[in-house]
């Protein structure tokens, strides 16, 4: 059966599908774990906003065997700073969701370790690096 019969209902307030996209889900993860690790350091930071791109623009001159998994970009005059997550190149590389939000950790953790130029194991207090 197609049509209005599947609109909204408790169970699929949006209507159906009530599932979310691996997009949606990816984005809901990252920003859940970023404002966790964030959250003790926004002095430091300032407002520092998540984005997520599909893949990175690899310039003609890269010569590393891998491909970046996030970026982060300074302030600018008109702009917050921004740590960018590369979400293909992460998916790849979890074969399921645990090892998803395992890798979200520490991309984000060992990122933003680099931009405060703190070792891992103090931005996040009970981080181990695997």
């Amino acid at each position: 059966m197609r049509g209005p019969a599947f609109g909204d209902s408790p169970l699929a307030p949006g209507g159906v599908p009530a599932r979310r996209t691996p997009a949606e889900r990816f984005d809901q993860m990252a920003l859940r774990i970023m404002r966790a690790v964030v959250g003790r350091w926004t002095g430091e930071l300032g407002d520092v906003e998540l984005a997520v791109e599909e893949v990175p623009v690899i310039p003609q001159h890269w010569a590393s065997p891998t491909v970046p998994l996030s970026s982060y970009v300074e302030a600018t005059g008109s702009g917050r700073p921004r740590l960018v997550l590369f979400r293909r190149p992460i998916e790849h590389r979890a074969e399921n969701l645990a090892e998803l939000e395992a890798l979200l950790l520490t991309v984000i953790v060992e990122q933003l370790a680099e931009v405060l130029g703190l070792p891992v194991e103090d931005v996040l207090p009970g981080y181990e690096e695997d």
